[in-house]
């Protein structure tokens, strides 16, 4: 029993720090309706600014002194971000806004790298808080009871500037109604200033409590990001009660999954996260998701169109090109555009869902690595020659979709969107874990193609054919009556079902079928590479994804292997320098202010104006 009561207790003091973390989340996105995914790095800033303070601030009134002042400075961090990157964005659809937020993340990880360095820092001990309380002969932190005693105070701070002043009425008002707000004459903008200096300094506070229980390194952003949208999405975006709820039941649930079942420990938050939204779509205390003013990926324009005749012309130019690599370029150049054309399809297949269906995934890796493992494991097992593997990978891939699409559609906007991250998560875990059979985190190795396109060169063609052949084919299923009918479902769903489309089952269907072309790209990359690691269903890869669609240009059926091709370029010539994250992130963010009709989308508006390229592209 006193085990149990001191595991209990460790949970409650974990879930403190993660509490104040998700209820500034929480608080950004129901006023401004953002979903930041730079708030871990607010968190990481917060661990690193109190550390410093603390080495200067003696004493038990300088350690606290020093957590206080460090989420202010994070708070006024954030206020910086918010009027220079987000700001310009507010009227912008939501995925602009994340993909503004991801930019900030590796703008914030390198300056962090170049101020405090690359080494962990140890987090000093709370004065007077050192030693420990023995409750029935169990030894429990005294630290941990501390920040067990804080947190309600902090979320009862919270209830009462949120319920019972009128900076909190306007905020609960603007959750409802952004527009009537307004209308009454309040200056929502310097509102949602306000509440993005409550929401960072809330998680500059979490990142500098946690110090004595964790230290403060490079790895805290992505390391408590996850946890905390879970934490969010389970209490309901919004609710302050339910993120206080949800990280007393994570937090409570990872302590007693690490004593009792280890092995679940990756994925017992993601496992709750998609039984509540199974059965509560929008979390345990949350309402309806209301849309951003111009949704997910932006309102419709002009009617889609198949390419003009020069745009026609010119991709053909483009792919005699390619075909003349192996002639023109090095071995290194038919690698790197391998690499390339895979990571195209890749992309195109999420542009696919995203674009043209409006359905944001931040899971879609999770079909990209099954597919290469599906492959690996038939090849290192049943010994499938490669042209059998890479039939099967697009199958085993698109299987999974099936099934993780009948979950996922039941919720909408960011819920769909996490219901998607949590699957990718499960199956990372069951790869990572699954060691006898995947090879764990050794991964699977020598998978290599067959002895006839063994070569570079005629591998390269093979990808060529098979990686333009799947672009093509994405393209003419947007041209054909289930492209429109997924377009009709995204512009106006009450519209289209009064038309007799079923839009869930039509948005079923493109998942599936963006999951099986995503599978094909998986496929390819195991035998390009001879080998396929966990890594390929990890979050990070879904992201590179979105970024690369943003890029090239959501509203254009070319944006997804445009966007590919472009980011992988850059990325390659930028990782040779080492403050690369920095640059990116600049890039990024510039792109999002300055052209966020993506490269594809800037070109065409520059030839439409010189009149000098009539495209009839896809402006949708």
């Amino acid at each position: 029993m006193g085990l149990f009561l001191a595991q209990l207790l460790t949970g409650l003091a974990n879930a403190g720090a993660l509490f104040m973390v998700a209820s500034g989340l929480s608080l950004i996105f129901g006023v401004t309706r953002i979903v930041n995914f730079a708030h871990g790095s607010f968190y990481m800033l917060g661990a690193y600014v109190g550390w410093t303070l603390m080495q200067v601030l003696p004493g038990m009134v300088g350690f606290w002194g020093a957590i206080l002042l460090a989420g202010i400075i994070v708070g006024l961090i954030g206020v910086i971000v918010e009027i220079c990157v987000l700001r310009p964005v507010y009227s912008a659809p939501e995925l602009f806004q994340l993909v503004a937020t991801f930019g900030v993340i590796l703008v914030i990880q390198d300056l962090t790298l170049m101020i405090w360095g690359a080494e962990d820092l140890l987090g000093p001990r709370a004065p007077g808080l050192k030693g420990i309380v023995r409750i029935m002969d169990e030894p429990v932190p005294q630290y941990d009871l501390a920040l067990i005693a804080i947190t309600p105070f902090v979320a009862f701070a919270l209830w009462y500037l949120i319920t019972k002043t009128r900076v909190g009425i306007l905020v609960r008002a603007a959750t409802q109604d952004r527009e009537m707000v307004g209308a009454l004459g309040v200056n929502q903008s310097w509102l949602f200033t306000g509440v993005f200096f409550l929401g960072c300094a809330l998680a500059g506070l979490g990142g500098a409590v946690q110090l004595p229980k964790g230290g403060a390194d490079l790895l805290m952003d992505f390391n408590i990001l996850t946890s905390v949208f879970v934490v969010v999405v389970i209490g309901g975006m919004g609710s302050l009660p339910g993120a206080y709820l949800a990280a007393v039941i994570i937090s409570v649930l990872n302590v007693f999954g690490v004593s009792y079942m280890p092995k679940s420990t990756l994925v017992l938050m993601f496992l709750v996260m998609v039984v509540v939204l199974m059965f509560r779509p929008f979390g345990l205390f949350g309402k309806e998701e209301v849309a951003g003013e111009h949704g997910q990926v932006g309102e419709p324009e002009r009617p889609i169109k198949p390419a003009g005749l020069p745009v026609r012309l010119l991709v053909a130019v483009g792919l005699v090109l390619l075909g003349l690599i192996p002639i023109l370029g090095s071995n290194f150049t038919e690698v790197l555009a391998t690499d390339i054309l895979i990571f195209c399809l890749f992309a195109a297949s999420l542009h696919f869902m995203l674009g043209m269906g409006g359905l944001v995934s931040f899971g879609h890796a999770a079909f990209f690595g099954g597919g290469a493992y599906v492959a690996a494991l038939f090849v290192t097992y049943a010994h499938t020659p490669m042209e059998l593997a890479l039939i099967l990978a697009p199958l085993g891939a698109g299987l999974a979709a099936v099934i993780i699409g009948w979950v996922c559609l039941r919720s909408t906007g960011v819920y769909f969107a996490m219901l998607t991250l949590a699957f990718a998560q499960l199956l990372w875990s069951l790869v990572f874990q699954w060691g006898d059979i995947t090879g764990g985190d050794d991964g699977l190795v020598n998978i290599w193609p067959s002895a006839w396109a063994s070569s570079n060169t005629v591998f390269f063609y093979l990808t060529l054919v098979i990686c333009a052949g799947g672009i093509l084919l994405l393209r003419h299923a947007a041209h054909s009556p289930f492209g429109y009918a997924l377009r009709a479902a995204r512009d106006s769903a009450r519209q289209a079902e009064a038309m007799g489309i079923n839009t869930k089952r039509i948005q079923w269907v493109a998942f599936a079928f963006a999951g099986a072309m995503a599978g094909v790209a998986g496929g390819l990359f195991v035998f390009s590479k001879g080998s396929v690691f966990p890594n390929e269903l990890e979050i990070a890869r879904s992201f590179d994804a979105l970024i690369v669609v943003f890029l090239g240009g959501v509203k254009t059926l070319s944006g997804g292997w445009v966007g590919g091709a472009s980011f992988e370029a850059v990325k390659d010539y930028l990782t040779r320098f080492e403050y690369w994250r920095l640059a990116l992130g600049l890039l990024i963010i510039g792109v999002v202010i300055l052209a966020p009709e993506g490269i594809v989308g800037s070109l065409r508006k520059l030839g439409e104006r010189l009149g000098v390229l009539n495209t009839g592209e896809d402006k949708r």
